[in-house]
C-alpha cells in the first residue's frame, strides 16, 4: 500500500513537471518564431476569427487545412506557427501539415495566451 502511494505520488511529481517545462517559455518561442517570419495561421471558427484575432495572421478553419494546403505555400521547410482556441485544433492542423510534408510546423496554443504575452 505505501509503495502504491510512492510510485503515484512521483508519477504525479513527474507529470506536473513534464507539463511546467512544455508550457514554459513557449509563448515567447512562438512570437520568435513569428518575429522571425514564420506563417501565422489562426485554425478557429469563422466567429471566433470574426470576435478577434491576432494580427496578420492568415485564416483557415482547421477543418478546411487540408482543402486548402496550397495557401501554406511550397516551402515546405517554411515555420509556420497555428494556433485556436486551447491548442486541440492547431494540433489537428499540425497533423495534416506534417502529413503533407510540412517540417517546421509548431502548435502556438491558444489564442488568448498568445494574445497576453504578445511582445
Amino acid at each position: 500500500m505505501f509503495t502504491k502511494r510512492v510510485i503515484q505520488t512521483l508519477f504525479m511529481i513527474s507529470l506536473i513537471t513534464f507539463l511546467t517545462a512544455c508550457n514554459s517559455g513557449s509563448s515567447t518561442g512562438v512570437w520568435n518564431k513569428v518575429a522571425e517570419g514564420a506563417l501565422l495561421v489562426d485554425v478557429r471558427s469563422d466567429a471566433e476569427f470574426s470576435d478577434g484575432h491576432l494580427p496578420g495572421a492568415l485564416h483557415i478553419p482547421h477543418t478546411d487545412v487540408e482543402a486548402r494546403i496550397a495557401e501554406f505555400g511550397d516551402d515546405k521547410a517554411r515555420p509556420i506557427v497555428l494556433y485556436c482556441k486551447s491548442g486541440g485544433r492547431a494540433g489537428k492542423a499540425e497533423k495534416v501539415l506534417l502529413a503533407n510534408g510540412f517540417t517546421n510546423v509548431t502548435n502556438g496554443g491558444g489564442y488568448t495566451d498568445l494574445l497576453a504575452s504578445k511582445p
